[in-house]
């Protein structure tokens, strides 16, 4: 890092991140969520139309009831017409919609509307289909190819191609990966006709869930709740040598909960963050790093986490209250990791104290918002008192609404909306409408690669590869449960240095997992290891979109910046081994379940996370190079084993662990004593 004392003045930032910075951020999130038309005219009110259309339909399903063999193609429906029409097939008819857009959307309509007529004779039939059947079917799967192209690139529709083939010449393949093979017909009849392939458990998940999610946060950030957030978060830490960093990890926080983006959430607060960073004397690479990791957080911190967490829900076939449950402590942990590598920073650094100009004092934004923090919570409350999760986020949503119009200033319809001509075309540019349609487009690239992935997941189901492959990493590890938790997450992490997220734990849910099951982790246990690791898609490259975005707004060197939001997250990241290799680690997912929870031995679960906690302390200490003083190399080295000791379960690892800390802390408190200055 630079002098801080003369960091402001070399900087010479204004108050805010330039447009081309900006502009450059953004590009990144059009590579997360895919770069979207910007219609006008008649087209924008179409295609606002039609998302409004979806997110009211879904919205009615939340409350009312639609069949499973109807909500899940008709979902799929609409988010394949959406994206044709919002996504260009290539850049050059970036802005517009062309011929082959209306067509590849009335095929998706059509090819969804011949399923629904064909009704319980149609999935009867799925073993010896129709030719009709057939047609329709490869159409629909060539639909979902091209929607995940144009929404998330050519890997993720590529590695689908692969595994298709797979289950088509399972039969040339050499042992121990052969099996009989299928022919097209039983394929594409699996694939389509069924609620095994495309329309299952992921489109489930995205049907039923996550749009709910997006509409939801939708509507929280068109009421302010961000913006509100963010100036909480200032005016709570603003002032001292680390309110800087803190802001970054509180704001990230709020921010995070509600979004479950990690882009979407480093880019809003960069932009008004990075200044503050830059006067206090972060460098840029260590200001992106630091942004980038407190964006990472939104993906595992509740209420909302990211859409994989959904999915968890549904393939353990656990409520959506267990899986906020278990992730509480381990997101504690993480955000506990970066508050210690900020406090490192600013004492390592020297960072001196600056006044930031803050919007209010805390309490007046509390009094004059408080309703963004019952939106937040609300959630969580209708799922205490009993309400399934659909339910909950649909009343929450109810709620996020009603209390907007507390204030004028966040009304999502402005108290003099009804005053004036043209009140149609007023409507449709109120931000409740907005909102409407920004919930149906923000799942859109979500929701295009679950039905991409149902195609993997159902090739996996069809051929056993699942068991195939979970057999290999044991045999491989020797049937060694640290050397199979070590291999899968390498699995993990190789797979998303490719996909995002959501893709990253679909796939390693399915082919992953069974072998960590097989040698005794409990199932809830193994997909929240994959899941934390899955996340680290987002700070790997080449797909580091995370870092790349904070890049983009402080100037800094990509890669660098990469490798300075590894330096703020790893020692977070050797929490999911505490719960897979020893049954009293799984005390961090306070035992998987509510039930659990309440035979529990509650002091366990106070050790394994105090632990953990010392654990972190000591790995943030070795890898900054600083405890209570600048640490010598041997003293390093001793934090960062004394790390890895405490971040595996067992009393003999715990007491070495704390002994090799206690030895580290004497030395530098008597070093003063044996080498005076």
């Amino acid at each position: 890092m630079k002098d801080p004392d003369t960091t402001a003045e070399k900087v010479g930032l204004s108050e805010a991140v330039s447009a081309t910075a900006l502009q450059k951020a953004e590009e990144y999130i059009e590579q997360e969520e895919g770069a979207a038309n910007k219609l006008k005219g008649w087209l924008a009110t179409f295609v606002t139309l039609a998302a409004v259309a979806m997110s009211v339909f879904h919205l009615y399903t939340a409350y009312a009831i639609v069949p499973t063999q109807t909500l899940r193609p008709v979902h799929v429906a609409f988010v394949l017409a959406l994206c044709f029409m919002v996504f260009p097939v290539a850049q050059r008819w970036r802005h517009r919609i062309m011929w082959w857009d209306w067509i590849a959307a009335a095929l998706a309509i059509a090819s969804v509307y011949y399923l629904i007529q064909g009704g319980d004779d149609m999935m009867d039939r799925n073993t010896s289909p129709l030719p009709w059947d057939v047609a329709f079917g490869v159409v629909m799967i060539a639909l979902i190819l091209e929607a995940m192209r144009r929404t998330a690139g050519w890997i993720m529709p590529f590695i689908c191609c692969l595994f298709l083939a797979y289950a088509l010449g399972g039969e040339y393949l050499p042992a121990p990966w052969t099996h009989k093979g299928y022919e097209v017909d039983r394929l594409v009849g699996f694939m389509y006709m069924t609620l095994e392939g495309v329309f299952g458990s992921a489109v489930d998940v995205s049907s039923s869930l996550i749009i709910l999610f997006t509409i939801f946060g939708a509507f929280l950030q068109y009421s302010g709740a961000g913006k509100f957030y963010i100036d909480f978060s200032f005016s709570a830490m603003g002032g001292k040598p680390t309110g800087a960093g803190r802001t970054v990890v509180l704001a990230s926080f709020l921010l995070g909960g509600p979004s479950g983006s990690g882009v979407a959430t480093t880019v809003t607060l960069g932009s008004v963050a990075y200044p503050m960073l830059a006067k206090v004397g972060y460098e840029k690479n260590a200001a992106g790093g630091l942004l980038a990791a407190g964006g990472l957080g939104a993906i595992i911190s509740p209420p909302v986490l990211g859409a994989a967490a959904f999915l968890i829900a549904e393939f353990l076939k656990i409520s959506y209250l267990d899986v906020l449950l278990m992730a509480c402590i381990p997101t504690l942990l993480f955000y506990f990791a970066l508050f210690l590598m900020v406090e490192i920073d600013a004492r390592k650094f020297g960072m001196h104290e600056t006044t930031f100009e803050k919007v209010d004092t805390v309490w007046n934004l509390t009094k004059k918002y408080w309703f963004h923090f019952l939106s937040l919570v609300s959630i969580i409350v209708f799922m205490l008192w009993g309400f399934s999760p659909v339910l909950s986020v649909f009343w929450a949503t109810v709620v996020s609404v009603a209390t907007s119009f507390l204030r004028s200033d966040t009304a999502l319809i402005p108290r003099d909306f009804f005053r004036g001509p043209g009140l149609a075309r007023r409507f449709l540019q109120t931000p409740f409408m907005k909102a409407m349609e920004g919930g149906s487009i923000g799942v859109l690239n979500v929701a295009a690669t679950c039905a991409g992935a149902g195609l993997i997941v159902g090739v996996v189901t069809l051929t056993g590869l699942g068991l195939k492959f979970s057999s290999i990493v044991i045999a491989y590890a020797g049937g060694s449960l640290l050397l199979t938790a070590i291999f899968t997450s390498l699995v993990v992490w190789i797979i998303g240095l490719a996909v995002p997220v959501t893709a990253s734990y679909i796939i390693c849910a399915v082919i992953a997992a069974p072998a960590l099951t097989k040698l005794g982790v409990p199932e809830f246990a193994a997909h929240m290891f994959i899941f934390y690791y899955a996340v680290l898609s987002e700070v790997s490259p080449p797909t580091a979109l995370s870092p790349f975005a904070a890049a983009a707004i402080t100037g800094g060197d990509p890669y660098k910046t990469t490798m300075q939001c590894w330096k703020y997250t790893v020692p977070a990241f050797l929490v999911p081994f505490m719960f897979v290799l020893d049954p009293s680690g799984q005390g961090l997912l306070l035992m998987g379940s509510t039930k659990a929870l309440a035979n529990a031995n509650w002091w366990s679960i106070a050790e394994v996370t105090i632990t953990c906690a010392i654990g972190i302390a000591a790995l943030a200490a070795g890898f900054q190079g600083w405890a209570l003083r600048r640490a010598t190399t041997f003293e390093r080295v001793m934090l960062i084993v004394a790390g890895f000791l405490l971040a595996y379960p067992g009393w003999v690892a715990d007491v070495a662990g704390i002994v090799l800390v206690v030895i580290a802390l004497a030395m530098q408190v008597l070093r003063p004593q044996l080498q005076p200055a």
